[in-house]
């Protein structure tokens, strides 16, 4: 077994027993989430791949944005894949996906036939993919010509709120926390930019990448703050007092950007990549 496929079986390995634990937590996180025109992201990512008619979830996770697509477009047929059998349970029960193929597995090997898909969506996950130059050639290759692949990465901190301060101090305590309780390095670099998105897909034979920088506000009350910035995959490892320390930490250190209503200013940055199958 290679180095690169060691890595990427234990970071599986991670992102599974997590999501075993939390199958729901990326749309606990990001669902109530909003953008200045008071779209979510999973709204503002349906968007690019309207009229569609074929469109695959890579990472679907409990099938929320999945249940986006089928509300807007009743004749789409979708698809949807992940490595945990425990959110595709959670996307299972819903019933607007009664029809949608749903499929445990890996990006890296696609059980779809080629030209299967008029579209690849992908929320947040794309980033956390191992071995992605394969997860690229993959897509492409269940995408028909003149497909499209969009996704959302995360983007980073908006400065000055709630979301940076809770960063700084979660650095922290896992800077004190023993190795056995940090995750391992998730993801490809590469997917955090245009430039490295662009030299990850243009092989496979993608046109250069359109990128969009979205701001998603979670503002909201101390607590309501605390249960979507406490989703994050690194808090996974740590012990039960490790999380409540934290957990105090943020309490106190937001309570100066507190309004007078009691919200809590709350913003992180998306990115929104699209690129089409030449």
């Amino acid at each position: 077994m290679t180095t690169t496929t060691t890595a990427t079986a234990t970071q599986e390995a991670f992102l599974q027993a997590f999501h075993a634990e939390r199958p729901a937590a990326t749309a606990e996180a990001f669902a109530r989430g909003r953008a200045p025109d008071g779209r979510s992201s999973y709204e503002l990512l349906c968007d690019r791949v309207a009229g569609c008619e074929r469109v695959l979830d890579l990472g679907c996770g409990d099938g929320l944005l999945l249940e986006f697509l089928a509300r807007r477009e009743e004749k789409t047929r979708l698809a949807g894949l992940d490595l945990s059998p425990e959110s595709l349970e959670l996307a299972r029960r819903r019933p607007a996906l009664a029809g949608a193929g749903l499929e445990e597995g890996r990006a890296q090997a696609l059980p779809f036939a080629d030209g299967s898909f008029d579209a690849c969506v992908s929320h947040m996950a794309l980033m956390l993919m191992g071995e992605i130059d394969h997860v690229a050639a993959e897509i492409a290759r269940v995408l028909a010509p003149g497909g499209v692949l969009a996704c959302v990465l995360g983007g980073g901190a908006v400065g000055g709120e709630a979301y940076e301060r809770f960063l700084g101090l979660l650095r922290d305590t896992i800077a004190r926390a023993p190795a056995a309780q940090r995750i391992p390095a998730l993801g490809d670099r590469r997917t955090r930019s245009r430039e490295g998105l662009d030299e990850v897909l243009a092989p496979a034979g993608f046109a250069p990448v359109e990128w969009e920088t979205v701001a998603i506000d979670l503002s909201g009350t101390v607590e309501r703050v605390w249960a979507s910035v406490s989703g994050l995959y690194d808090l996974g490892p740590l012990d039960a007092a490790a999380v409540e320390g934290l957990r105090d930490a943020f309490f106190a250190d937001v309570r100066d950007l507190t309004t007078p209503e009691g919200t809590v200013p709350c913003s992180f940055r998306i990115h929104i990549a699209t690129a089409r199958l030449r």
